[in-house]
């Protein structure tokens, strides 16, 4: 389903969102606490944004990497990222100095099982990914295994408003809109999935229960666009207060 959606991933986004989606990424990668030189992993990466976020924020010295198992998804991430080189060398061409982006690899991952080492990246994000893992509890779990003590995790996802008169719009545009655009898209199925994978994901308190089983403390989260979003956060256990 993501290889079939891949090419309109970005427009849907924007569209779905009022174009509100670049701002919950950047607020969710200031969230990480990622500075000049850390390394960082996005998992569930599709076209790459939030990676390129993080490689911003990281500079050249750093290390970014974004996984997914969509290759399409990783394809376009890796296109996507040549243009932003490319856009960047002419930018330097022209004005001869400015900030430079961390190196960014794109790979294939399940990330149920991560192919990375024990506290391997100072900050792991995902953004909008978690409700499509068929374990939460595990995926969370592994997030944390990768990061080192100390390190951060940070999750931005859609959540479900409770009051009206947000629930009510809520319903009907995930329910009913947003299917029709799909279905302009050209895949009507893989956006009549998204409200019932919002649906069924653990809502804030939850999730924040999920972050503390596996192992992280002082877990906070932030509700943005009148409870629609949540952005959580947490440190892995096994460093010192700051």
């Amino acid at each position: 389903m993501f290889d079939r959606i891949a090419g309109v991933y970005d427009v849907m986004n924007r569209v779905m969102t009022a174009g509100l989606d670049s701002g919950w990424r950047e607020r969710t990668a200031g969230r990480a606490e990622v500075g000049p030189g850390d390394s960082a992993l996005d998992v569930c990466c599709g076209t790459g944004d939030l990676a390129f976020e993080l490689a911003r924020r990281i500079g050249p010295t750093g290390r970014v990497v974004g996984c997914d198992f969509s290759e399409r998804m990783l394809e376009l991430a890796r296109e996507k990222e040549d243009q932003l080189r490319l856009g960047r060398a002419r930018h330097l061409a022209g004005n001869g100095s400015g900030p430079g982006l961390a190196p960014v690899e794109f790979e294939w991952a399940d990330a149920l099982e991560l192919p990375y080492g024990d506290g391997s990246f100072d900050a792991v994000t995902v953004g909008f990914g978690v409700r499509n893992l068929s374990e939460i509890d595990r995926g969370v779990a592994e997030m944390a295994r990768v990061l080192r003590p100390g390190g951060r995790l940070a999750i931005l996802e859609i959540t479900q408003p409770r009051r009206p008169p947000l629930s009510t719009f809520f319903s009907l545009w995930f329910d009913r809109v947003v299917p029709v655009l799909g279905a302009f898209a050209g895949d009507r199925d893989a956006y009549s999935y998204l409200p019932d994978s919002v649906q069924t994901f653990p809502g804030p308190d939850e999730l924040a229960a999920i972050m503390d089983r596996a192992g992280l403390e002082r877990i906070r989260y932030l509700i943005l666009a009148g409870g629609i979003i949540a952005i959580h956060s947490g440190v892995r256990s096994g460093a010192g207060d700051p």
